[in-house]
């Protein structure tokens, strides 16, 4: 079978089908509002920011059963002939508000709301969740990367330890928008527009029986970027190596760009390396390091000083592996009109549609949210907006460049110890009396005798 599995509606959880033809058949089809949030930071953020809208709105769009889809629902005798006909013509004509990817949030913070009819929004929750979850986690790890290492080139290079193709390349995205120049895979490009790079691997050096030959053909074969990895065998010789070519590579109008380093006391072999291209006049040429690099080492190397001019970064970015899922959760605000709340031990939600405004001290700098309902109008800027309306997008979809851009500046008004990556710092996000209150009336209605 050749179908493409990421489009199939069938790509949901076997419950959302289950609570569908339910909800049809007792007529439960009156307007509902869902917001995605998470409930808490893993241990190790201090913020999270948000991804990921852009394929969300592109599943809402495209939103059908193919026949192939129906066809097999109707041979799997788990669902009523009429039930698996009224999929036949199913769309999302809802609404969509959401804060724009690249934004900095905070845990019971929306960054999506979906209203619509109760089984449609219901049926959508399970990929929602998928691709919001995922992009949102490697944003949020590629910006501690980003604020770890101010001014230093960061490449994506995760793909092949990816937890799959789709994630590996959704994360090229999400890291993009985070701040990273760009990515290691290719399709990310085609995609997505995510700028491209590559250098080389070792079996090229280990191909050739002399290391200097290897730089050499490599050079000639791809003369306009030249990036040479130096520590197959030894890093300071392959240093001193490079040195060597370099004059010859010159006199054929062939530029070294960079060297890599890939294994070893990174920031040791840098200091080394370094002072041998200087002492080459080689200057120019840029260290370019990667190896199981994550945003403790990138500290420890900054403040090493280690002259490293950018980094590749894998594992910990494509599995952020220090903190590998959100507490995320997609639940029904609001039913006919009325405001509903989940009031399970631990997981107690607010009910109604939100709004969130983060207000900002003189300096700029973020200082504080309010998290309130949409009517509730206060101070500061409001971050959540309309995206989609009865279907369709409002707008079309900011380029990756204007939200790497937004992402920037979210960042750099982040309060200084959160810049840091400093442990136990707090951002104050203050629950509005109203959201209060209407909490407080959703209690005594489901506390009701009768209920």
């Amino acid at each position: 079978m050749t179908a493409n599995f990421g489009a199939s509606l069938l790509l949901t959880d076997l419950y959302q089908l289950n609570m569908m033809q339910a909800y049809l058949e007792r007529g439960l089809n009156a307007p509902a509002v869902f917001e995605f949030f998470v409930r808490k930071l893993p241990e190790r953020r201090g913020f999270l920011m948000a991804a990921g809208l852009e394929q969300a709105l592109a599943f809402l769009e495209n939103l059908h059963f193919s026949e192939e889809d129906l066809d097999w629902l109707g041979r799997t005798g788990r669902f009523s002939t009429d039930f698996v006909d009224d999929l036949a013509a199913l769309r999302f004509t809802g609404d969509v508000h959401a804060m724009a990817e690249g934004t900095v949030f905070f845990p019971d913070q929306p960054i999506l709301r979906v209203t619509a009819p109760l089984p449609v929004a219901q049926l959508v929750e399970t990929r929602l969740i998928n691709l919001l979850h995922f992009e949102t986690l490697i944003a949020s790890k590629a910006a501690r990367m980003v604020l770890a290492a101010p001014g230093k080139t960061l490449i994506d290079f995760g793909l092949r330890r990816a937890h799959g193709a789709e994630a590996g390349l959704l994360a090229a995205r999400a890291a993009t928008i985070a701040g990273f120049a760009g990515s290691a895979t290719m399709l990310a490009q085609r995609a997505f527009g995510v700028p491209i790079f590559g250098t080389m691997a070792h079996s090229f050096i280990q191909a050739h029986d002399d290391e200097s030959a290897a730089f050499e053909n490599f050079a000639r074969s791809r003369p306009d970027n030249v990036v040479l990895l130096i520590d197959t065998y030894d890093t300071e010789a392959g240093a001193r190596k490079v040195v060597a070519l370099a004059p010859k590579l010159r006199d054929e109008g062939i530029e070294i760009r960079g060297v890599r380093l890939d294994s070893g006391d990174l920031g040791a072999h840098a200091f080394k390396v370094r002072r041998i291209l200087d002492d080459g006049d080689l200057p120019q040429v840029q260290i370019f390091a990667s190896g199981g690099i994550d945003e403790d080492i990138l500290l420890s190397l900054g403040a090493r000083g280690a002259p490293i001019d950018g980094y590749g970064i894998g594992t910990a970015l494509t599995t952020s592996c220090d903190a590998a899922a959100l507490d995320c959760a997609y639940k029904l605000q609001e039913y006919a009109g009325v405001a509903r709340r989940k009031r399970s031990e631990g997981k107690a939600t607010w009910p109604g549609r939100k709004q969130v405004y983060r207000q900002y001290g003189t300096d700029g700098v973020m200082a504080g949210d309010v998290l309130t309902l949409e009517d509730d109008r206060r101070d500061g800027e409001a971050l959540i907006v309309t995206v989609m309306r009865a279907g369709v997008r409002l707008g079309p979809a900011p380029g990756l460049v204007d939200m790497r851009a937004g992402a920037a500046r979210q960042l750099a008004r982040l309060p200084a110890p959160m810049c840091a990556l400093k442990m136990g710092t707090d951002y104050p996000v203050e629950i509005s009396p109203a959201l209060r209150a209407l909490a407080r009336q959703c209690d005594r209605r489901i506390s009701a005798p009768g209920r």
